[in-house]
């Protein structure tokens, strides 16, 4: 059973920078491609970025240039740099990974930024 578990949220101020991580359970990380994905209040969830197996990323319009996602395969770990955090980005923030036809999901980490 895929597990995934997310880390490093929390409040910081505009202009700020956080890193968020998500282990991933198993032998089966190095396969599979993963994605961060985030939900604000009232809005529906939203991509934020994907990463391949093979380490090739796409960011969405709304972050490219202030968010990075990478992955640490001996870690079993991706993370998302964000950086020039704006108060729009404020969400709960989620890390997913598409496997035999299911979705597994974390359980998410809020992170906050103040104006």
């Amino acid at each position: 059973q895929v597990q995934l578990v997310e880390s490093g949220g929390g409040l910081v101020q505009a202009g700020g920078s956080l890193r968020l991580s998500c282990a991933a359970s198993g032998s089966i990380f190095r396969e599979n491609g993963l994605a961060w994905y985030r939900q604000a209040p009232g809005k529906q969830r939203e991509l934020v970025a994907r990463i391949s197996s093979g380490g090739f990323t796409n960011i969405e319009d709304s972050v490219k240039g202030r968010f990075f996602i990478s992955r640490d395969n001996g870690q079993d770990t991706v993370y998302l740099q964000m950086n020039n955090l704006k108060p729009e980005d404020t969400a709960v923030y989620y890390c997913h990974m598409a496997r035999d036809g299911l979705d597994y999901w974390g359980q998410g980490t809020q992170v906050t930024v103040s104006s």
